[in-house]
């Protein structure tokens, strides 16, 4: 067996060169057979052709790559965009300088089936010689213009399957899917069918997904999987299976940082669970949520932050101002702050990097803001709340605590979300506005936790110079879900005002400085 290949329990494989690809087929390839890859030009089945030949001529094989459509300089030129040569492929032009001189004018415009004939047989006698393990044609179009006829085609085609059987390569024939129907014959001659689609939203770039159309004798995983072209080939990120990663974990509860946030969490947070924070625009979620992974950093513990909304530069300075520097636990390692803009990443490119953060930089705290954000990088609400179910599944089995941050139109009142994502959390945390004294305050409540008893009292809060500070339960009024509460009691438990905080900020009653 060579270096490219492996065991994925008895089966052999042959490594694709994409990682991701050999992932979900379960380690790669079986040898020996004939594959089909289809896509629309520009979705990468050349590049994919170009990976699978240079991992094979890494390991020692020989490798053939047979061009109907493009020249050898093209080729070339597409290898060098990725900082690749095509040392050990030998590249088989079939459409040679001479052959668009005035005496071939009108074979070409008129294929016939000598042509067609004349085509396969030279593909045929240069197998022969060279004896490669791996073969590419690119691409079946051109033989289908040749053929002219559908049986004639796939006669054609039966036949350069069966030659290919005896010769013990494996092949890859792309398809840029110009025939009718999807051309179905295709399908059921190959091995696996590989299909590669790009589309376009209204805003922002262009996503490229790959599906496993069938492979015989292997389970793979189906599904659509996000893959982007880059610098050095195709990166394919695997659809995201919780199941697939189960791990043992241990229920821990840990401190936010705050005792009166603890006590109303019946405790603080657990590893494992995902935490919501809801509310409407600047009452405080990102605070209260980078408060409580500060604490964990101040633990020793490492964590990640993925930055939908806010400029990183006004969150580090917001932070900083609050007594919540971030920059020395970006320095050492311990955090890593990423700004993510949702109309150039994917999401399974999403999902990708919170499984580097998990399991290569060994992060404990998660914390996505927002997810109205992350909402726009997917399709529809019914694919983020599957796609969600999954990524916190997996965060779960991980250990991790996960802190969701969740915006909500309006300011009092009757107050919505994009989407409702309460049922997936373990713990929800409501933070809101209400009028009182002829001011503008905020209350939080936790509305639910599936892991400890928890207050049912809504709190006043505040954002000081220390983070979050926590007044008494405000039993003092009524109907303060709803914005505008009614005083019954004799006393007055509301916060003191403070000289808040954050540079730029006016005190209260005070005037911008």
């Amino acid at each position: 067996m060579d270096a490219a290949a492996g065991i994925s329990g008895r089966r052999i494989t042959e490594a694709t060169g994409i990682s991701g690809l050999d992932d979900i087929l379960g380690g790669g390839l079986t040898p020996h057979r004939l594959y089909l890859v289809e896509g629309t030009p520009g979705t990468g089945k050349t590049t994919l052709g170009l990976g699978f030949l240079l991992t094979g001529a890494a390991a020692g094989q020989s490798c053939l790559y047979v061009t109907l459509a493009e020249s050898d300089m093209e080729l070339r030129a597409v290898a060098e965009t990725h900082g690749w040569t095509l040392e050990g492929i030998t590249i088989f032009e079939m459409v040679p300088f001479d052959g668009l001189g005035y005496d071939q004018e009108q074979t070409l415009l008129h294929p016939s089936e000598v042509e067609l004939g004349e085509t396969v047989r030279a593909i045929m006698s240069k197998v022969e010689e060279l004896q490669p393990a791996r073969v590419v044609i690119d691409s079946l179009s051109e033989l289908r213009l040749l053929a002219q006829n559908p049986i004639r085609y796939r006669r054609q085609i039966l036949a350069l399957k069966h030659f290919f059987a005896t010769r013990q390569c494996t092949v890859l024939m792309l398809d840029d899917k110009t025939g009718a129907g999807g051309d179905l014959q295709l399908h059921s001659i190959a091995h696996g069918v590989i299909s590669l689609d790009q589309a376009l939203s209204g805003f922002g770039a262009q996503r490229r997904r790959l599906h496993v159309v069938k492979m015989r004798g292997v389970r793979f995983r189906g599904g659509y999987h996000d893959f982007e072209i880059e610098s050095g080939g195709i990166k394919l990120f695997p659809r995201l299976v919780a199941a697939e990663h189960a791990t043992r974990r241990v229920d821990t509860i840990i401190s936010t940082g705050s005792v009166e946030f603890d006590a109303l969490l019946g405790g603080g947070l657990f590893h494992g669970t995902a935490n919501l924070f809801t509310g409407p625009a600047g009452v405080g979620k990102t605070t209260a949520a980078v408060q409580c992974m500060v604490a964990a950093l101040q633990r020793g513990e490492k964590a990640a932050f993925f930055l939908f909304d806010e400029r990183l530069p006004t969150l580090l300075q917001r932070c900083a101002a609050l007594d919540m520097d971030l920059q020395p636990f970006i320095a050492s390692g311990q955090l890593n702050l990423r700004a993510i803009d949702p109309a150039e990443l994917s999401p399974g490119e999403f999902a990708a990097a919170i499984r580097q953060a998990v399991e290569a930089d060994g992060a404990g705290t998660v914390v996505i803001d927002s997810l109205n954000a992350y909402l726009q990088s997917m399709p529809s609400e019914q694919f983020l709340v599957l796609q969600m179910h999954e990524m916190l599944s997996y965060l779960g089995q991980h250990g991790v605590v996960t802190l969701l941050i969740l915006g909500m139109h309006g300011i009092m009142g009757d107050i919505r979300t994009d989407v409702d994502l309460s049922y997936l959390a373990d713990t929800a945390v409501q933070l809101r506005y209400f009028e009182a004294l002829g001011e503008v305050r905020q209350a939080i409540s936790v509305i639910k936790t599936r892991t400890a008893w928890h207050e049912r009292t809504i709190r006043e809060f505040q954002i000081g110079k220390d983070g979050l500070s926590f007044g008494k339960p405000l039993t003092d009024f009524q109907g303060v879900l709803t914005g505008i509460p009614t005083f019954l009691g004799e006393g007055n438990n509301l916060l003191p005002r403070e000289s808040i905080p954050a540079e730029g900020n006016p005190e209260p009653g005070g005037s911008l400085k």
